[in-house]
């Protein structure tokens, strides 16, 4: 499942949700945590259970298109991170933009073949 995070108005995701944003494991997101402590940086409640914000889940969108999309290895993507890392954001950024004028224009075309019928 899909975060929308254009639209949604929550502060904090669950780990759940964000492995499943991704389509990771929630260990392997516990892992990046700990590889790119000044990248992603989820809050913990007083019981341990981290809380993803908007800012995290676009660090760990960094994170999972230079180590599952590029194929780059984890010293390089963290190299990589702080010297391009306002590049990358850009990038993703507007990707998610770009998906979501997909998506929109999906479904003007939909709107228009229903008034042809």
């Amino acid at each position: 499942m899909k975060i929308d995070l254009e639209n949604s108005s929550r502060l904090y995701y669950s780990i759940k949700e964000v492995a499943d944003h991704f389509g990771v494991t929630q260990a392997l997101l516990r892992s990046w945590e700990k590889e790119f402590k000044s990248t992603i940086k989820p809050r913990k409640s007083e019981g341990g259970t981290r809380q993803y914000s908007k800012e995290d889940i676009n660090n760990i969108a960094l994170v999972f298109h230079l180590v599952k999309e590029k194929g780059m290895k984890l010293e390089g993507a963290r190299q990589m991170l702080r010297q391009r890392k306002d590049e990358y954001s850009r990038k993703i950024e507007a990707i998610e933009k770009l998906e979501i004028i997909r998506r929109e224009l999906k479904e003007i075309e939909k709107q228009f073949d229903s008034l042809e019928e």
